[in-house]
């Protein structure tokens, strides 16, 4: 049996696969939500800020760096309400501090 295979882009894969496309789709959320706020995070510090997971209601920053995550935690607040005038009201933030190793 002679098969041939067609490449495809990483694209076509991911909208032909029903799980990828949902992963992208939480993906582009989170940077959606990473957009909304990052101008209220100081630009020194947006560089040690990514996108993480949304489950549950609950989104998760990740952070490089505890002083980076102890000044998020100031900010909290204004982020949310960023968060809800743009309306994702039912987001509850928490921080993920990233080890180096």
């Amino acid at each position: 049996m002679n098969r041939r295979f067609h490449p495809v882009t990483l694209q076509q894969a991911a909208e032909d696969s029903p799980t990828l496309a949902g992963l992208m789709a939480r993906a582009r959320d989170a940077e959606e939500r990473l957009k909304a706020i990052r101008d209220l995070i100081p630009s020194e510090m947006r560089a040690a800020v990514q996108a993480g997971p949304v489950e549950d209601g609950n989104w998760c920053l990740l952070v490089q760096g505890s002083a980076a995550a102890a000044k998020l935690r100031q900010l909290l607040p204004a982020l949310q309400a960023r968060l809800k005038s743009r309306g994702w009201a039912d987001t509850a933030l928490r921080l993920k501090v990233l080890t180096r190793r």
